[in-house]
C-alpha cells in the first residue's frame, strides 16, 4: 500500500496529545504491544506491517485486516527512531464509570513516559485493575504505551483531577508514597488502598500530600536516599500484592 502524504500527517499527528484528542485515536508499535491489545479486545482501526519483515504477518490472527508498507512509509510513520516493522492505530478507550474504581495506583503528576509506562505495567502485572493519572504526560503517548508493553489493556485507566480522585475514592485509602518517614510496607494493606506517586522531581504537591490517609516509605540500607520513582513504586505495589 502507498501512504499518501494526507494520510503520512494524520498518522504522524496522533504522535501529539491535540491530535489525538481531534481524532479519538491512539498509536501502537511493536508486535507484542499490538497483539497484547488485540487479545484484550481492541480492534485495530488500522495495522501496518513493513513488507521487509513478512515474520511479523504470521504472528497477526488471521481475522484481523492490514496493509503491507515500504520501508520508507513505515520511518515516515512510527514515533520509535528504530522503528519495530509493525504499527497499529486504535480508538481511545472510553472514559471509565467511577464505581468502578478499586485499589490500584494514582500517578500524580508523573512527567516521564518511561516511568509511567512501567509504572502501569507493573500495576497490572501485580494485580491492581485501578490507575488514576492526575496531571503529568499523557498515558497514550507513543512512549507511554510503548513503555506498558500493551498493559494498558489490561487496567482501568481514570484520568482525573485530585479533586476528582478524592471525591470518587470511596472508602479506598489514599496512601502516598514518600522519601522518608512513612510508614514500612508490611505495615499497611495496599489492596484497599491507592498507592500514590508523585512527580520524579517535587514528588506529591503539599496539598496532597496532607489529603493521604497514610505514607509509604521503602525501608533501605546504605547511604542511599530515594529510588527512581518507576522503582520505587514498582516495588511497593509487589509487596503490596503479596499481603495475605
Amino acid at each position: 500500500m502507498t501512504l499518501t502524504a494526507q494520510i503520512i500527517k494524520d498518522i504522524r499527528a496522533l504522535q501529539t496529545v491535540k491530535g489525538r484528542k481531534a481524532s479519538g485515536l491512539f498509536l501502537a508499535e511493536g508486535i507484542r504491544t499490538i497483539l497484547t491489545f488485540i487479545e484484550a479486545g481492541h480492534k485495530p482501526v488500522e495495522l501496518y506491517i513493513e513488507d521487509k519483515k513478512p515474520y511479523l504477518v504470521s504472528q497477526i490472527p488471521s481475522h484481523v485486516p492490514f496493509d503491507r508498507v515500504s520501508e520508507s512509509h513505515m520511518e515516515s510513520i512510527s514515533a520509535s527512531t528504530t522503528p519495530s516493522g509493525i504499527l497499529a492505530i486504535f480508538k481511545l478507550p472510553a472514559e471509565q464509570d467511577p464505581s468502578t474504581l478499586s485499589a490500584g495506583l494514582v500517578l500524580a503528576q508523573v512527567s516521564d513516559p518511561g516511568n509511567m509506562g512501567t509504572l502501569i505495567r507493573c500495576a497490572a502485572a501485580f494485580g491492581y485493575k485501578s490507575v488514576v493519572v492526575v496531571e503529568g504526560c499523557d498515558p497514550y503517548s507513543p512512549k507511554v504505551v510503548q513503555s506498558t508493553a500493551g498493559s494498558l489493556a489490561h487496567v482501568n485507566l481514570f484520568r482525573w483531577t485530585w479533586n476528582e480522585l478524592f471525591e470518587n475514592k470511596k472508602d479506598l485509602s489514599l496512601c502516598a508514597l514518600v522519601a522518608r518517614d512513612g510508614k514500612n510496607p508490611e505495615e499497611l494493606d495496599l489492596k484497599k488502598s491507592l498507592l500514590v506517586v508523585g512527580n520524579e522531581a517535587h514528588g506529591i504537591p503539599g496539598g496532597w500530600l496532607e489529603d493521604c490517609d497514610t505514607h509509604l516509605t521503602l525501608p533501605m540500607a546504605g547511604n542511599v536516599e530515594s529510588l527512581n520513582a518507576a522503582i520505587a513504586g514498582s516495588i511497593a505495589l509487589f509487596i503490596g500484592s503479596q499481603k495475605a
